[in-house]
């Protein structure tokens, strides 16, 4: 498979707290950095393809478990930010 070389850009991007937490341990333990792992997420959505086995489903769930995370796909693009 040929190999792109590409020009990434550092942004700042704003997400919610127990989401960031379960994607920086979903990072770690597919030993991929945290922006690999979102253009991966990306790209599979882009072509309408899931970006996760059955396997890593399983260990995200555990995650978000752990860090609390109960969003889901029906909340997208309905949620907002309380006062801290």
């Amino acid at each position: 498979m040929p190999q792109h070389t590409i020009k990434r850009t550092q942004t700042g991007v704003r997400i919610e707290s127990t989401l960031l937490k379960v994607l920086k341990g979903l990072a770690e333990y597919t030993d991929l950095s945290l922006g690999d792992l979102l253009e991966g997420i990306v790209l599979h959505a882009f072509e309408g393809k899931a970006p996760f086995s059955p396997e890593t489903r399983e260990v995200i769930e555990q995650l978000k478990q752990v860090y609390g995370c109960e969003l889901t796909a029906s909340d997208s693009h309905r949620l907002h930010e309380g006062d801290d």
